[in-house]
């Protein structure tokens, strides 16, 4: 004989950030789950407002120095 499955009689209640009759799920994160993809945001940010303050910016690209060894080769 198979099991029934009760059935709900009342609403979920519904508070706080959940929209009403919707029965939408609060998750709650503790604060340090929330720090590092904040402080990695932060960091990747920072790098890319000020990109000409990194090390090796005023390098010249190492794809330039070899398509200039490939041209300077090739004309020999």
């Amino acid at each position: 004989m198979p099991a029934r499955t009760p059935t709900r009689t009342r609403a979920p209640a519904t508070g706080g950030g959940a929209a009403a009759g919707t029965g939408g799920v609060r998750a709650r994160l503790p604060w340090w789950a929330v720090a590092p993809p904040v402080a990695a945001f932060t960091a990747l940010f920072l790098l890319l407002t000020a990109p000409g303050q990194a090390p090796g910016a005023g390098a010249e690209p190492a794809v330039g120095r070899i398509i200039d060894q490939l041209r300077h080769t090739a004309t020999r």
